[in-house]
């Protein structure tokens, strides 16, 4: 009976440190845009990206509803919005201060913090920006025509 819990334990032990190992091999060029904000953006952004998300009533900020960003600018300004994401280059202080993570950094942490994690990191922000470009609010009205 022992041997038999024992061996239980041993084969939960290596599925578990396979299942951890198996897990921090996956990297952020692993996931569709979508699945990058999911995971980093829908807390505050919300799901469907309306600025909605649950973090967001506890901010001292108003979320942008990011579905509408063509809207806003009269076209979708790819370079503004990868910068904001980056957020590490020179800061605007007429769009107000920074209250969103500089996930140009935090992406270049996660996936290693060398020369090839910033080709990840920058993989990552286009990633995230076509999939902002794609729930464009006028353009998936344009696409039930």
């Amino acid at each position: 009976m022992n041997i038999r819990i024992s061996s239980a334990a041993a084969a939960a032990a290596i599925f578990v440190a396979y299942g951890v190992s198996a897990f921090e091999a996956v990297s952020l060029a692993d996931y569709s845009g979508e699945e990058i904000f999911n995971r980093f953006c829908a807390s505050c952004h919300g799901e469907m990206a309306h600025g909605d998300g649950p973090v967001a009533r506890s901010l001292g900020v108003m979320v942008p509803d990011l579905t509408k960003i063509t809207q806003r600018y009269g076209g979708f300004p790819t370079n503004l919005i990868r910068d904001t994401i980056d957020g590490r280059g020179a800061r605007v202080d007429a769009h107000g201060s920074r209250t969103m993570p500089v996930w140009g950094y935090e992406f270049w942490v996660e996936e290693g913090g060398d020369k090839a994690a910033q080709d990840e990191m920058r993989k990552t922000i286009a990633k995230l920006v076509d999939y902002l470009r794609s729930i464009q609010a006028d353009k998936v009205a344009a696409n039930r025509d």
